[in-house]
């Protein structure tokens, strides 16, 4: 188990830490969120949810860019890396991410390239991602979606994305709070 999670680590520290200093704060954030509520999510699955957030965001890394979409473009990357499909597909999919390629017009291409998980690792990551902040703050959910509008503007890509996929997030929320039965624990 270890293993797949130090390289994950180590693969999104590479490509992040030095580059996009906020960014891995909040990578490191998420990973530390994910292995908190990794409970939500079968034994077996727990080592996916963890390493696919440490890697969750390492498309945004300026030497992965290509679309310019940062789900597409760190999936496409992990699958050259040859890291394990699943890992690959969820990140390429991780927080609604389909919704966002729509808006992109990247939808059928994202499709076409990784399947969609509807899982409870898929909703884990989800909750993780959606419930951290830029910076590695804890949020609740709709706070988290209230600051993601607010940095991005009303006219942003980014803001009608999160519009149309507030539903969605806050149900995954929701399913990985039950799964724990309780809300998302948050660090002391």
């Amino acid at each position: 188990m270890a293993q797949l999670v130090d390289t994950a680590q180590q693969m999104a520290r590479t490509k992040l830490e030095a580059a996009l200093p906020r960014r891995w704060r909040h990578v490191q954030a998420v990973a530390a969120k994910a292995g908190r509520i990794a409970a939500a999510v079968p034994g077996e699955d727990r080592e996916i949810l963890i390493a696919a957030a440490w890697l969750h965001d390492v498309g945004y890394s300026p030497d992965l860019v290509d679309t310019g979409f940062h789900s597409l473009d760190g999936g496409r990357w992990l699958r050259r890396e040859r890291v394990d499909e699943r890992i690959a597909a969820l990140v390429a999919h991780h927080s609604c991410a389909w919704l966002e390629a729509e808006e992109r017009r990247l939808g059928d291409v994202l499709a076409a390239e990784f399947p969609r998980e509807e899982s409870a690792v898929a909703d884990a990551l989800c909750c993780s991602d959606m419930t951290t902040g830029p910076d590695g703050q804890d949020f609740e959910l709709l706070e988290r979606l209230a600051e993601i509008r607010s940095r991005y503007g009303p006219d942003h890509l980014v803001t009608r994305f999160i519009i149309k996929a507030e539903p969605e997030m806050v149900a995954a929320v929701r399913r990985t709070e039950s799964r724990l039965g309780s809300r998302v624990p948050q660090p002391m």
